[in-house]
């Protein structure tokens, strides 16, 4: 099964199971990793950003325009940012590694 690994806002990392087709977002929930989704993967909201190691991001498809305005209100952007409910896993995703950012901003969810 591919795994893939959380980097908590105090640097300390969590390596966890990935099963293919879940968000990045369910994955979070699945192993108690804190990470909100107050809209439960609707695109209403940004609580479930997470930063991307930049040696995967170019690995992941494209955001939505969707995704860039929900983006656009989270807290601590970074260059490679992205909605935990809006990445899937992959067989191309084995080890991918996203970082919490350093706070959360419930804007529209």
């Amino acid at each position: 099964m591919p795994k893939m690994v959380f980097v908590g806002r105090d640097g300390s990392r969590k390596e966890v199971e990935a099963p293919l087709g879940l968000s990045v977002l369910e994955i979070a929930h699945r192993h108690g990793v804190d990470i909100e989704g107050a809209c439960e993967g609707s695109l209403a909201c940004s609580t479930c950003h997470v930063i991307v190691d930049g040696a995967w991001f170019g690995k992941l498809a494209k955001p939505t325009e969707d995704e860039e305005d929900m983006l656009d209100l989270a807290f601590d952007l970074q260059e490679t940012s992205r909605l935990g409910c809006q990445i899937i896993m992959t067989d191309a995703l084995d080890g991918l590694v996203v970082k919490l950012p350093a706070g959360s901003r419930n804007a529209g969810g």
